[in-house]
């Protein structure tokens, strides 16, 4: 039987060691470029291009688009050798590692078999956003602009992925940051366009603070910015240091990851336009925090006081975005907030894991996370191009109307909802399973992550559900329709005796043949608008992984226990997604559009829709505050400058007053002073 401390050094051991399907054996370190490096500079390529040669649209989409295939194939060609076995883990940046007493920067990228995973996902949901951002904005005059950003964000995200150091990270880190703020402010002329973007900036700033402190901490300690040698530093030497430290790296990620207190900026990120929410919602920005915990995790196993704070945290969040998803009436926004909840979902699973088991689950369900969310977020948008909106009213009946999204549609919010034996139903089981052999463990991170599991397991369905419902809703003309065909349809029909007499064509009275009417011409066909075929063959593919990614189980890539599943837990699972769906459905029956939250309250909805009020949290516990505190200091500094002014106002009426006591003419009586000193000079003089 082995001991906690063997379990946990066991478990920390693999991921120290370089990766067993990576070569390392290359000697010198050189600055040849490898897929690594090109996996993050061909997408930077791609934004300088266009951001400094101010081509024309077409050219800036062709651009981006060859240098994000090119950028696709990087990280393909990084698992081509991994699988050969000349992969090297450690890929240097600069030629020598920036060395002194007190700290080491080598400036590295590490090269794992999750962070190759990660890129290849990164780099296909970019592909795919950027020829559906083509379409969605062609006449767009600011099209260059945003093209050119999103390569950027891909490249910070791809920067962060790959980092094996963690000023490359910080790096990375605040230029998603930055690139964000430009996405949700894309369409900078409308108010609220700007008040999310702001929004999203300051809020991600306010998580970043702790976050730097964190991260300087563990690697001033270490002496080391590498990632791998703080990871071994502190598993080696675990202190109540380490602790706040994680606390506050927890904080900067919840920060990036929208959660829980910092959840509402992205909800109103959906100002943005659709494309940049699918890139910022399925493949970067918050699913940045998530991979980063994923590879510190290490140092979470020796903070349990860190883990559990974690597990709090994301399990309140995961909940409380799969209720506000729920009641949504954008649908979306409803997207959004699914984000919210399966980041919350990811972190949870993250905190509950045992100690002996590799974060590898939760990065396959990041994975899947990406495929469905991007997918849904692109039909979303294709949607509100043909209805006009994103809202219940616009949105109800458009998958009927529009019956090519059908299967693209119902692939994403299967795989949402957890459906076997789709992506999203392999993922999010293996993490549940995993949970659940915690609590056997009897770590208390793992009960919290248990109770928000089974929490947000139904609450998932229930929302994926009703966004089906509404999308597939059928109006009152459509149903009657489908009433008249079925009646049409009878092969045995009543007939009068005077239609059975009646031959040939109808006559007048004289007995005429009578002047037909000359048939309507036919309507034109209405050409809807849809994507070009490549950029639906994109939507195709991920809508085929959403299906089929669960097979990634199956790889050497992953190390997953998913031969010893808890049946009884899988089994429970289900009947909970169908009794949730049955629910839903049950409550959209006869509402007018299909929209089972249509019979909540009101006043309930609208709650939802303004984010839980978070907005008035911030104004009294941030805002207003602040803004007493800066009217004390703009009261003192006014004092301040009424004392400077004084002074200069005293001075002045002093010299004014004194210039009216003296005339200014010349004075008799100095002059005689005057007189009588020279007089009183020679004389002394003389008589000497």
């Amino acid at each position: 039987m082995k001991t906690p401390h063997e379990v946990l050094h066991s478990s920390i051991a693999p991921i120290l060691r370089e990766d067993p399907l990576l070569d390392t054996t290359t000697g010198a370190l050189d600055l040849m470029l490898q897929p690594s490096h090109l996996a993050i500079l061909l997408p930077t390529l791609g934004a300088l291009s266009v951001l400094l040669f101010r081509s024309p649209n077409a050219v800036a989409a062709w651009i981006v688009r060859i240098t994000g295939f090119l950028g696709l194939l990087a990280p393909a060609w990084l698992v081509w050798q991994s699988m050969r076995g000349g992969l090297r883990s450690s890929v240097p940046t600069v030629g020598v590692p920036i060395s002194s007493a007190e700290l080491t920067l080598p400036l590295q990228l590490h090269v794992t078999r999750l962070a190759i995973l990660m890129a290849c996902a990164v780099a296909l949901v970019s592909l795919v956003v950027q020829m559906f951002g083509r379409w969605y904005l062609y006449n767009d005059p600011r099209y260059r602009s945003f093209a050119a950003t999103v390569a950027l964000f891909t490249a910070a995200m791809q920067l962060v992925v790959l980092s094996g150091d963690v000023v490359l990270t910080l790096i990375g880190w605040e230029l998603m940051g930055w690139c964000s703020y430009v996405l949700i402010g894309h369409e900078s002329e409308r108010a609220k366009a700007r008040r999310a973007s702001y929004k999203a900036f300051l809020v991600t700033r306010l998580a970043d603070a702790p976050f730097y402190i964190g991260l300087v901490a563990l690697a001033s300690w270490a002496k080391t910015t590498s990632i791998p040698g703080i990871i071994e530093f502190w598993s080696a030497h675990p202190q109540r240091s380490l602790t706040v430290a994680l606390l506050c790296i927890v904080c900067g990620v919840a920060g990036k990851s929208a959660l829980v207190p910092f959840q509402d900026w992205l909800a109103d990120a959906m100002e943005g336009p659709t494309p940049a929410s699918a890139l910022i919602h399925a493949a970067t920005m918050v699913a940045a925090g998530t991979y980063l915990v994923s590879v510190l995790h290490p140092l979470f196993l020796v903070a349990p006081r860190a883990t559990l704070a974690l597990a709090i945290l994301a399990g309140i969040t995961t909940v409380v975005g799969a209720l506000l998803a729920f009641l949504q009436h954008d649908l979306k926004k409803l997207l959004a907030w699914s984000t919210v909840s399966q980041m919350g979902l990811m972190l949870t699973g993250l905190a509950g894991l045992p100690d002996a088991v590799r974060p590898d689950v939760v990065v396959l369900h990041l994975l899947a996370h990406a495929g469905f969310k991007a997918l849904l977020f692109l039909m979303v948008g294709w949607l509100a191009v043909l209805v006009g909106g994103t809202i219940v009213e616009r949105m109800s009946g458009a998958v009927t109307t529009h019956h090519k999204t059908r299967w693209l549609v119902g692939s994403g919010l299967l795989a949402l909802a957890g459906i076997p034996p789709l992506f999203g139903f392999v993922s999010k089981d293996l993490i549940v399973d995993e949970v659940f052999k915690g609590v056997a463990d009897g770590r208390q991170s793992s009960y919290v992550a248990a109770v928000a599991l089974v929490l947000v397991i139904p609450l998932t369905a229930a929302y994926a559900m009703r966004a089906w419902l509404v999308l597939t809703h059928q109006t009152v003309l459509q149903r009657h329709f489908v009433m008249d065909v079925l009646d049409d349809s009878h092969s045995v029909q009543e007939v009068g005796l005077m239609d059975l007499l009646v031959e040939g064509e109808p006559v007048d009275e004289f007995g005429r043949p009578l002047r037909r009417e000359p048939e309507p011409e036919p309507e034109p066909e209405v050409v809807l608008p849809r994507p070009p075929w490549p950029t639906r063959m994109g939507l195709g593919l991920l809508a085929l992984i959403s299906i089929g990614g669960g097979a990634l189980i199956l790889s050497p890539w992953l190390d997953i226990d998913y031969m010893h599943p808890q049946w009884l837990i899988v089994a429970a699972g289900l009947l909970a997604i169908a009794a949730a769906g049955l629910l839903v459905r049950a409550l959209s029956v006869r509402t007018t559009f299909g929209d089972a939250a249509s019979r909540l309250p009101l006043y309930l909805r609208t709650f939802a829709s303004r984010g839980a009020d978070v907005d008035r949290l911030y104004l009294a516990l941030v805002a207003r505050p602040v803004e007493m505190l800066a009217g004390v200091v703009a009261r003192a500094d006014a004092m301040l400058e009424r004392g400077v002014r004084a002074l200069g106002t005293g001075a002045l009426t002093l010299a004014t007053r004194s210039g009216r006591v003296h005339t200014g003419a010349p004075s008799v009586g100095l002059v005689a002073l005057a007189c009588g000193v020279v007089l009183a000079g020679v004389l002394g003089v003389t008589l000497w």
